[in-house]
Order: structure tokens, then C-alpha cells, then sequence
């Protein structure tokens, strides 16, 4: 099995379990094995916006440090489509950083990225699936578009 199909079956899992809210995955169930450079901030690509793998690996860094609980993936509502088509990767809304930092400083950490900002809370609403923030630490999130 690939990591993509991996993936797909989670996806599907946890659209299952949750199907009012959009899942959210591991930063590695997403990014391993993904070369598909429109996943995450299509309209970016090309104009600013680092590799996937630069991507990654800046999360991967943030993701390291001890004052965050976790990164994860936020999918795009749209991620399905890649289950009809071999050639997409299932399309990411969002990354959130769970975190006890202030949010100014969660903007200072993805400076480079070519990100629209940095929010609180689960934009489109809580899958129930989802990590849940331990006590001092917020969900922040970090959008393009």
C-alpha cells in the first residue's frame, strides 16, 4: 500500500466518523510522499511559495519545539476528488499548530512561507476527531488564500 492510498483510506475514515467537518491529518500522514506542488496553496505556487518538501520540513522544525503540542493538516473540502483521480494528492485547506506561544509569535515562525496570516481555532469548525489542545495551549492556523 502507498502512502497516498494510506492516506485516502484515513481521509475516508475520518470523513466517516465526522462528516460535517473536514479532517485533520499528521503533518507526516500528509506530507510524506507528496510531490503534488498544488496540495496546499495552489495559487501561490510559482509566486513565492516554497517546495512542498520546504514546506514540510519548516513545519517539521516548528513541530520539534516545546512549547508545541503538535502540527497537523488541515484538508481542503475538495480532498475526495483525489480519490477519482490518480495524478492529485488530496487538497489541504489549512496547517494548524497547537501551541502555548502567542499567536504573534506563531506568525514569526512561518514567516517565509508565503501564508496569508495566522488565526485562532478551527476555522471550519472542530472534527471531533481532531487533537484536542492540552490546558495554555490554543489552536492557531496557518491559511493562504
Amino acid at each position: 500500500m502507498t502512502m497516498r492510498s494510506e492516506l485516502l483510506d484515513r481521509l475516508q475514515a475520518l470523513s466517516e466518523a465526522d462528516p460535517s467537518c473536514c479532517p485533520v491529518v499528521t503533518l507526516d500522514e500528509y506530507f510524506s510522499g507528496n510531490d503534488d506542488e498544488e496540495s496546499i496553496a495552489p495559487n501561490n505556487w510559482g509566486y513565492g511559495r516554497p517546495s512542498i518538501q520546504v514546506i514540510y520540513r519548516h513545519f517539521k522544525e516548528i513541530e520539534s519545539r516545546a512549547d508545541v503540542q503538535g502540527v497537523y493538516v488541515g484538508l481542503h473540502d475538495e480532498w475526495s476528488e483525489a480519490l477519482e483521480d490518480d495524478e492529485l494528492w488530496p487538497a489541504a485547506e489549512n496547517v494548524h499548530v497547537i501551541s502555548s506561544a502567542a499567536e504573534s509569535e506563531v506568525q514569526l515562525w512561518v514567516e517565509g512561507l508565503e501564508a496569508d496570516g495566522v488565526g485562532t481555532g478551527w476555522p471550519y469548525g472542530e472534527h471531533k476527531l481532531s487533537p484536542k489542545p492540552l490546558d495554555g495551549y490554543t489552536v492557531y492556523t496557518v491559511y493562504w488564500d
